[in-house]
């Protein structure tokens, strides 16, 4: 098959104290995600699209949460490994679509920011990257800002 597709979804508990890292970018804000890495919801939900779609498993499967080696380490760089790994399957990215579930901070004025970033790591054009953000109305945990989510559906073509 010459393309495929894959989604990926993740979660992180909002604490003060933590740094704020979404779409590989940092944001001021008083709370920060919970993680064993920097916990960027947005670039790991776009690893596990990936990953799936190449059927390689899940980010917690390659980079698992017990091993020091990736305690607090970049999401970005897990990202450029995801990458490699679909390179050594014959696989290439196409095109994201994402969206972020948080109620806050705000945004939008960063998004424009994170499609460069990541752009820059995957190797591909900014327009092919899609992130949305949105809000649950305050109603759950994301809504009460004790959590962040993010979802991605990801193709990926065959080199």
């Amino acid at each position: 098959m010459n393309i495929k597709i894959g989604i990926g979804y993740d979660v992180h508990q909002l604490a003060e104290g933590y740094e704020f890292w979404l779409g590989g970018i940092k944001i001021d804000h008083q709370k920060g995600a919970v993680g064993h890495s920097d916990a960027d919801v947005l670039i790991h939900a776009i690893c596990d699209a990936m990953l799936g779609a190449a059927n390689l498993r899940d980010i917690g499967y390659h980079f698992s949460d017990t091993s020091s080696e990736f305690k607090g380490i970049d999401s970005k760089i897990l990202l450029e490994r995801v990458i490699h790994l679909l390179n050594d399957k014959g696989y290439r990215v196409g095109n994201i679509d994402s969206i972020i579930i948080l109620q806050k901070p705000k945004v939008q004025s960063f998004i424009e920011q994170m499609k460069s970033t990541l752009a820059a790591v995957i190797g591909i054009d900014v327009d092919n990257i899609s992130i949305k953000a949105t809000t649950t109305e305050k109603l759950g945990f994301t809504g009460r800002e004790e959590g962040i989510a993010a979802q991605a559906v990801v193709l990926i073509e065959r080199i």
